[in-house]
């Protein structure tokens, strides 16, 4: 971008040309399957992640092996959705590339790959439930990005409704830790987050599970009953998506740094 713009400032090119330039800098275009946004972390403060559900074997090795291996690449490279028998076949094949460690959370089914002496420093820390014990797989999916943003997490799992008073001691030693922000994450009716939203005073982010039965299959009920509370201050993402409550939570302690 540097080069790039000190060629525009020394007249070397002209603003239509240094546009195209950077369009084309912002994007790694790998084959005909994927383009990577390079400029996202910097745009919106976390770089892009790779969903691997959906896509075949051969097409996720390549973008991976693809962004590895360009030496331009600085970001870390993020998998979510990533079974565990997959993630031991990309280990086999791409486990050559140097300068690289992998880390898997096999509940979170979430893979970081990162430069070995690369940190993140962030001051603030963001609070974690869980409403059961199924719901924990969702929870360290956002467990693991949030960290990956450089906060610190504070988290306390299975403390769902049908035992409100496991809630409450731990929900104080969240707010005397002085979290920014709180993500919970429910299935069956998803109650648990407008219980939470209606005792803080801080953000919370409900995150609907697809865990349940019945009515509360795949996860409806609890998108419903989240989308129809009324507790104030408590926002809510897609069924399952631990991963974009994560960077909901890192949107608002950016807001904060900033």
């Amino acid at each position: 971008m540097k080069k790039i713009l000190n060629k525009l400032i020394d007249g070397e090119i002209s603003v239509y040309e240094a546009e195209s330039l950077l369009k084309i800098d912002n994007i790694k275009q790998i084959e005909e399957i994927a383009n990577i946004d390079l400029f996202r972390k910097y745009r919106s403060g976390f770089p892009e992640a790779i969903l691997a559900k959906g896509k075949t074997y051969s097409d996720l090795l390549l973008i991976i092996q693809d962004y590895l291996e360009d030496d331009n690449n600085k970001d870390k490279l993020i998998v979510t959705k990533l079974e565990n028998d997959v993630y031991k076949r990309i280990i086999e094949d791409a486990h050559t590339i140097e300068n690289f460690n992998y880390y898997y959370n096999e509940k979170g089914k979430v893979l970081v790959i990162k430069k070995k002496d690369e940190k993140e420093n962030c001051r603030y820390k963001i609070g974690l439930i869980s409403a059961g014990t199924s719901d924990i797989p969702i929870a360290e999916e956002s467990r693991i990005i949030a960290q990956e943003g450089g906060c610190d997490i504070i988290k306390s799992y299975d403390v769902g409704i049908a035992g409100i008073h496991r809630l409450f001691p731990k929900l104080k030693i969240m707010i005397e830790e002085d979290v920014k922000v709180l993500i919970v994450c429910a299935g069956m009716e998803g109650a648990l987050a407008s219980v939470v939203a209606g005792l803080v005073d801080i953000p919370v982010i409900g995150v609907p599970t697809s865990v349940g039965y019945g009515l509360a299959s795949n996860g409806k009920a609890a998108i419903y009953g989240m989308l129809q509370s009324c507790s104030p201050g408590l926002s809510v993402v897609n069924i399952d998506n631990g991963f974009g409550a994560a960077i909901f939570a890192l949107s608002i302690i950016k807001l904060i740094d900033d």
